[in-house]
């Protein structure tokens, strides 16, 4: 069932971070468990909605109808992946973002509301 979107509904989009190909297993699953108890504290206050990561080898396109076509693999712009969040301003959005684990491995959060249509 798709959700619905209120006026504090924010989308985290994540960029960049550490590549999971240059990490140890260690590594890799400490990173893991740092997301998993971040989305999971999220989850008890009622803060998260929904969030994925994103695949691999997406496309950018621009130009007149589209037929400038960027290609994408480890491309540090990329969004790796997104959340929806609940809260009550930019400011608690942006509170709320500061626990993200992405930061200890050099990424970024990208914070914008979602509007209603």
């Amino acid at each position: 069932m798709a959700k619905k979107i209120t006026k504090n509904d924010y989308v985290f989009l994540f960029r960049g971070g550490a590549n999971p190909a240059d990490m140890t297993p260690q590594q890799m699953k400490t990173t893991m468990n740092n997301w998993m108890t971040w989305m999971s504290e999220l989850k008890k206050r009622k803060q998260l909605t929904l969030g994925h990561p994103l695949g691999d080898g997406g496309k950018v396109l621009s130009g007149a109808k589209g037929k400038n076509v960027k290609v994408f693999k480890d491309d540090k712009d990329a969004i790796g992946g997104f959340l929806l969040i609940k809260a009550t301003s930019l400011a608690d959005a942006t509170k709320i973002a500061k626990g993200c684990p992405i930061f200890n491995n050099g990424g970024t959060v990208e914070l914008r509301l979602v509007e209603r249509m």
